[in-house]
């Protein structure tokens, strides 16, 4: 049985993204992914406000005034959401743990993708596949969604996204929406990377908490490896140790983001400490306009 505490965040979450897609998001995802028909159903007028890019030329010549092309409604997509359960993603030291902004962005996708007639699927991983949910519709569809990413108990500990992306090639038979959902703490995936761009829409989530990218100066401090259980002890005091750990962390940052943009990767950077709501529209903004 699901603890009440667990059912509790899951209908908090529900409210909370549910009102955040109708006012904000819904449309946005409409016209970022969602785009024009595939198929030509016919040509009428133009009319205040077609868009001049539909204009059927040919049509308009030879009848002395604008017709615009008019599409068949636009084919359903399928979305997949890959989401690493990993251990350390069950850290978090500001507003709220890593695997619970990871939950919140799935709702916020899953419901978008769900008013929009489009499928939603779930594989989480961490060094193996816990959990496969075919794509599927409907609100008990996606809160079922949203209840595993935030309930589930992995049995691995540490990330193997290359499994991960090999799995989702395995059981999706056509091109998907995939948003591949991480800490990105591990290393040897950037084949499956490439690979899975080329078949997949694939758009990076980095997940992060500051504590990941700078040591605060509290004296000695034992750390603990999430992932491998490896322990150190590391006196914070010294000015040194926390530059070399802050410029390590953002070399690691800048070779991810070098990966992403080499090839063509969208990204999304969300962090802990921060609302992830601006995120996401920047985001959002930034494909529409380049689409357009």
């Amino acid at each position: 049985m699901i603890p009440k505490e667990i059912l509790k965040k899951v209908r908090r979450i529900q409210i909370t993204t549910s009102r955040m897609v109708n006012d904000v998001f819904a449309g946005q995802y409409l016209s970022v992914f969602k785009g024009r028909g595939m198929e030509f159903d016919e040509v009428r007028e133009y009319q205040p406000g077609d868009e001049v890019r539909d204009i059927d030329w040919n049509v308009t010549a030879r009848m002395g005034r604008p017709f615009v092309k008019k599409f068949m409604e636009e084919r359903e997509l399928t979305v997949m959401l890959l989401v690493d359960m990993s251990a350390s993603s069950r850290f978090g030291t500001r507003r709220r743990f890593k695997n619970e902004l990871a939950a919140e962005l799935c709702s916020v996708l899953a419901f978008s993708a769900i008013r929009n007639k489009d499928k939603v699927g779930l594989i989480i991983f961490t060094d193996r596949i816990e959990k496969f949910i075919p794509p599927g519709k409907g609100s008990r569809h996606v809160l079922r969604v949203i209840r595993e990413v935030l309930y589930f108990q992995p049995r691995g500990k540490k990330t193997d996204i290359t499994a991960a992306l090999n799995y989702l090639n395995q059981v999706t038979r056509r091109k998907t929406v995939t948003f591949l959902v991480s800490d990105f703490e591990t290393a040897g995936f950037e084949r499956a990377l490439k690979v899975a761009n080329k078949r997949h829409d694939l758009i990076a989530v980095t997940i992060s908490d500051p504590r990941e990218r700078e040591l605060p100066d509290v004296g000695l401090i034992r750390l603990r490896d999430a992932e491998t259980g490896e322990e150190m002890l590391v006196d914070t005091s010294r000015a040194d140790l926390r530059k070399l750990f802050r410029e390590r962390n953002r070399r690691d940052e800048e070779e991810l983001l070098k990966l992403f943009r080499a090839n063509n990767i969208d990204h999304i950077p969300l962090a802990t400490d921060r609302p992830y709501e601006k995120d996401l529209i920047r985001f959002f903004r930034r494909r529409e306009s380049r689409l357009h």
